[in-house]
């Protein structure tokens, strides 16, 4: 019998709206005894069942819904089910012989709350983050053989939000015999995977549409790719056309992947260079030097971790991008992105504008672009979109 979760009054109008989050300030009591990541019945102040999800008492998410089926118990079955419809999602819109790697749980999006599923060829790997999702951990690994059977299962939950769970970070196999790296196919492009060190699941999967863009818009361009990690955007841009490329990353490993990645694509590595350097650092030299480039991509790490850093990421990016526009021949293009959930997407676009005036420039935002098919954003559930591009005309004033 689990235990159930009784709501303050008048707070749960969003579990009505089938928002996943119930917050500790909106808890009254909870009746029976549950541990960290229980499976417990939600109901209202006046008693009407509202859903079912999994206990967290060290979070401010208290509980993150599973279902809002009375009738659905969240057993073997349910993890089939969740990730049976995903799959199925992923295989209409993403998956061919062309593309063999997506991510085939976006968390909330995909009804698993606190939990990240990433395909990649022959290995899967999974993040749970929450104190529901590492408690079912067994249940989804039992599910993955039965929906992809064959393949290896690596978990990386190695991720700082899983303190606030109450959870430490947990680097796993979870099944077969894990090779470390992975070749996937993307789009005709292959590309290494570092399964076991790579960021995030080991490599950005929600890039891909604008990889894909980037490469549309490089035909017969010098173009320069800022945080360019593995050097993926580049290759993109490559076969696309481009004149030439210039790699900037702080890592020596990711350069050294990045031409790695030339090789095996058959690219012509006297059209790319390599620069390890600090971004920021390299577009004031460049500035100084006024260097300029037809094209250039900015793809930041994440610069916002909560709400009180939000006024600091955003200096930041503005900073960024000014320094970028400098870096752009009149005429030329701007890809610039944010990852940052807490970023709102007009904000996002005012810094760049902003950004744009300072730098004594014109923009005029040609396409927005935004996370690949497989990260979709559940109605119901608005923070799932994260990931905000713009690709901008730069002129002179």
């Amino acid at each position: 019998m689990s235990a159930t979760v009784v709501l303050q009054p008048q707070r749960d109008k969003s579990l009505r709206r089938r928002h996943p989050w119930v917050f500790a300030s909106a808890v009254a009591t909870v009746n029976g005894r549950c541990r960290s990541g229980d499976t417990v019945d939600v109901v209202s102040a006046e008693g009407d069942w509202l859903g079912r999800g999994a206990w967290s008492p060290e979070s401010q998410l208290r509980v993150r819904m599973w279902t809002f089926n009375k009738d659905e118990p969240v057993d073997n079955g349910f993890f089939v089910r969740r990730l049976s419809t995903a799959l199925t999602l992923r295989e209409n819109l993403v998956i061919s012989e062309n593309t063999n790697s997506y991510r085939l749980i976006a968390s909330e999006s995909d009804g698993l709350p606190g939990v990240t599923i990433d395909v990649y060829n022959t290995v899967i790997v999974v993040q749970l983050l929450s104190a529901g999702a590492d408690k079912q951990r067994d249940k989804i690994v039992w599910a993955l053989k039965k929906v992809l059977p064959g393949k290896d299962i690596f978990e990386r939950s190695d991720v700082d939000v899983r303190a606030k769970e109450g959870l430490e970070p947990l680097v796993q196999t979870l099944h077969g015999d894990l090779e470390p790296v992975v070749t996937i196919l993307e789009n005709g492009i292959q590309i290494q995977v570092d399964i076991r060190n790579g960021h995030k699941t080991g490599f950005y999967l929600d890039q891909r549409d604008a990889r894909a863009a980037a490469g549309r818009y490089a035909r017969d361009k010098d173009v320069l790719n800022c945080f360019s990690y593995t050097g993926t955007f580049s290759c993109y841009a490559l076969q696309g056309g481009a004149k030439h490329v210039t790699n900037v990353d702080v890592s020596d490993p990711a350069l050294e992947l990045a031409a790695k990645h030339l090789e095996i694509n058959h690219l012509d590595s006297a059209r790319c260079n390599m620069v390890n350097g600090d971004v920021f650092q390299v577009l004031r030299k460049y500035h100084e030097e006024q260097r300029q480039f037809d094209m250039v991509i900015l793809d930041p790490p994440k610069f916002v971790d909560s709400k009180a850093s939000l006024g600091r990421a955003s200096r930041g990016y503005k900073d960024i991008n000014m320094y970028g526009m400098h870096a752009v021949k009149s005429g030329g293009l701007l890809l610039t992105f944010s990852c940052s959930g807490l970023m709102p997407a007009d904000l996002f676009q005012k810094i760049v504008a902003d950004a744009a005036l300072d730098a004594g420039k014109t923009i005029k935002i040609v396409e927005r672009l935004t996370q690949a098919k497989d990260h979709p954003v559940i109605g119901t559930y608005p923070e799932g979109y994260y990931l905000k591009g713009l690709v901008c005309e730069v002129t002179d004033l």
